[in-house]
């Protein structure tokens, strides 16, 4: 077989899932469990709710598409989904307090290989310089910049939309103006941050496959080691030390 036959071969084994997201954990590789299925189950509803908030928050807020919002159905579904993206929140927190607080906090806590990775994220990501590149730990600095954009402005929006929701009408005009202004403000912080996650979780070339640990919650050990080499070394302490005290 030649070998133009063996990559056509190879590419229609491929599935049609893999190509789009990337290549699961090779069968036999080693992995190490990162997300809990709690985790991941909160990951995908706010994940599809925050599609239809981000749809048909066009359709109410933008002019142009104002035709589409006709008819009420939108501001229905963006109602609906808001209410279960902040009831699932409230239902994880209550679950797993000491988790949600640890890793708020965790979000918060910034040192030299925070200043680090923001020195080095650009020729990282975009050239694949990874000698400068602190080890980072479970959550690395990008993602704690994601954990605060979302905090932050999930705090934003569900302020200034249950004023607009539930005061329309009672709170003075300006006070709604401003509600909406505010509101806007904060989707367009979250759909840019959104579509720069799903950009290095799906098609970024060092991260394709990442994808998969929020479907099974497990990641490759030459991943982890690759990416967050802090956490790496500290699991692999803690599997040697479970092994020697069997």
């Amino acid at each position: 077989m030649t070998t133009s036959a063996k990559s056509k071969s190879k590419a229609s084994s491929t599935p049609a899932a893999e190509i789009l997201f990337g290549p699961k954990p090779a069968p036999g590789e080693k992995l190490l469990p990162r997300y809990t299925k709690q985790v991941r189950i909160l990951h995908w509803v706010t994940a599809v709710t925050w599609a239809i908030l981000f749809i048909t928050g066009l359709f109410l807020f933008v002019p142009v598409f104002g035709g589409a919002a006709q008819g009420g159905v939108s501001t229905l579904l963006h109602h609906f989904a808001a209410i279960i993206v902040c009831l699932w929140a409230v239902y994880f927190f209550l679950r797993a307090p000491k988790a949600s607080i640890n890793g708020m906090l965790f979000a918060l806590k910034w040192g030299k290989d925070d200043i680090g990775w923001a020195k080095a994220a650009l020729g990282y990501y975009f050239f694949g310089k990874e000698d400068k590149m602190p080890p980072q730990d479970h959550m690395n600095t990008g993602q704690k910049l994601w954990w605060l954009i979302v905090l932050g402005c999930g705090a934003l929006m569900v302020i200034t939309g249950a004023l607009m929701m539930l005061l329309k009408g009672v709170i003075p005009q300006g006070a709604f103006m401003w509600a909406a202004t505010f509101h806007a403000i904060g989707m367009v912080a979250l759909f840019a941050m959104a579509l720069v996650h799903v950009y290095l979780s799906v098609f970024h070339p060092k991260m394709r496959g990442i994808f998969w640990s929020m479907v099974n919650g497990m990641v490759s050990a030459h991943y982890a080691e690759g990416h967050h080499k802090k956490w790496y070394d500290e699991m692999m302490h803690h599997q040697k030390e479970t092994k020697g005290k069997k």
